[in-house]
């Protein structure tokens, strides 16, 4: 597939370190020892460590590697929701939508309360959420329920909400999906797929996370293999795909 001569994500030597838990002191007088004998050391976990690349326009980017290896990192970096330790990415933030379930939801709010506060904080407008809400509802499929505080939801229907919420609206620009390709029960997981397919197929410029490498060669066009923060391989999904889980079953 071609791409318009377009570059729309820079990432030039990006690197995320952040602070590990320090030991807990059990008493002031040792903190204050501590202190002063200078063995209170910082601690740094880098999530990420000089990555650079480039997303073309139209491209569809899968991001794979184990727990931990920094794809959430990376995909928060360039929506905007995290500032990197060093290096920099050039993207333009206002066309940006990053896709994740469950964030901000408040178990003492009702269903239809959470809906606003969680399309607020995504970046809806309360007149779009006013107009999207009883689709939202009907996605869902959580009629009769949405007047229910949260905590009384099943994780499932929590899910569904969430993803109805983060699907609600078209296809920006620059789409980033963060596991979201596995929602609910069969049934549900079917009509979720199938709206995320119409998202990364609208001409938007795509960057996934995703576990099922099924899903990585279905959609994407090509994929970064990140291991330990570090960039292992790009390249195309057949390629990347199988390096990874010839790697995976050497272990």
């Amino acid at each position: 597939m071609s791409y318009p001569n377009q570059t729309e994500i820079i990432a030039q030597d990006v690197t995320m370190r952040f602070l590990k838990a320090q030991t807990k002191s059990h008493s002031l007088k040792e903190l204050l020892v501590q202190t002063l004998l200078g063995n209170r050391h910082r601690e740094y976990f880098t999530a990420l460590d000089h990555v650079s690349f480039t997303v073309q326009t139209g491209e569809i980017i899968g991001l794979i590697g184990k727990n931990g290896s920094g794809k959430s990192t990376l995909l928060r970096i360039i929506a905007g929701a995290l500032t990197p330790t060093s290096g920099k990415i050039l993207v333009d933030k206002k066309k940006v939508r990053l896709l994740t379930l469950g964030a901000g939801f408040d178990p003492e709010l009702t269903g239809k309360e959470n809906v606003y506060l969680n399309g607020a904080l995504i970046g809806y407008s309360k007149a779009f959420l006013d107009d999207v809400y009883p689709s939202i509802v009907r996605f869902s499929e959580l009629e009769g329920f949405m007047d229910e505080k949260v905590r009384n939801f099943s994780s499932g229907m929590v899910s569904r909400l969430s993803f109805a919420i983060a699907a609600a609206q078209e296809a920006p620009e620059i789409l980033i999906l963060d596991e979201v390709l596995s929602v609910g029960d069969s049934h549900f997981r079917k009509k979720s797929e199938a709206r995320i397919r119409e998202m990364i197929h609208g001409g938007s410029t795509v960057l996934m996370v995703s576990h099922s490498n099924a899903a990585i060669r279905d959609h994407c066009t090509r994929v970064i293999w990140l291991e330990n923060g570090r960039i292992r391989k790009i390249g195309t999904p057949s390629e990347v795909c199988g390096a990874y889980e010839k790697a995976l079953s050497a272990l």
